[in-house]
């Protein structure tokens, strides 16, 4: 383990905790701001289908 000496500073019931309670934080501030920033991602997750923006004619 690269960062295993951290443990003698901070104790794992303490660290780990913490730690995933961050990751936590920081991936639902992440949808948060998908949600409020764009119109394409409440439709993903109510199901909608995408529009066609394009097509390409191979011929």
């Amino acid at each position: 383990m690269n960062q295993g000496r951290i443990w003698t500073v901070v104790k794992p019931t303490v660290g780990l905790p913490l730690f995933l309670g961050s990751v936590a934080v920081i991936a639902i501030l992440v949808h948060a701001a998908l949600i409020s920033n764009t119109t394409w991602f409440p439709k993903y997750w109510n199901g909608k289908a995408a529009a066609v923006t394009s097509q390409v004619n191979v011929g």
